[in-house]
């Protein structure tokens, strides 16, 4: 798929989660929406949230093989897009210090945090692909914005 037809298929996307949530005042039932739109029309491997609750990065709504429950404090993709607030590409899982596996089959990931109004993070959006390097820029600036419908 070309960028273009990447950039394009987000965009319906977009205002399809629009028109879903605009009347929805539940953040949880966002993140469920998003999940299953992104994984059947990005044919994504894994798609889904983890949700900070009293200290612990758990799974949330999500889309694809079983997952793991918690992720280890300040270990993985998801805990580093936290840190560091701000979304995180990785094209090859295998060369990120710490990746936690919870599917071997996972060979590129994207993890985009998850903000409330006030600015305080709630959880993540994490995307895995079979493949490596199947996310980029483009992946990035829509899925932040994408996330930013579910906003709590």
């Amino acid at each position: 798929m070309t960028q273009e037809q990447k950039a394009g298929r987000y965009e319906r996307i977009f205002e399809q989660l629009h028109v879903l949530l605009v009347k929805s005042n539940n953040p949880i039932s966002g993140m469920a929406t998003l999940s299953a739109l992104l994984h059947h029309k990005m044919k994504f491997f894994w798609t889904g949230f983890y949700l900070l609750h009293e200290g612990k990065l758990q799974v949330g709504p999500y889309q694809g093989a079983l997952a793991c429950i918690d992720l280890k404090k300040d270990t993985g993709v998801c805990w580093a897009a936290i840190n560091q607030k701000q979304t995180v590409v990785v094209p090859d899982v295998h060369d990120f210090a710490g990746h936690i596996a919870c599917d071997s089959r996972s060979q590129s990931e994207i993890v985009v945090p998850v903000f409330m109004h006030d600015g305080s993070i709630i959880g993540v959006l994490d995307i895995d692909s079979d493949e490596r390097n199947s996310f980029d820029e483009t992946d990035a600036r829509w899925l932040e914005k994408l996330v930013k419908l579910i906003r709590a």
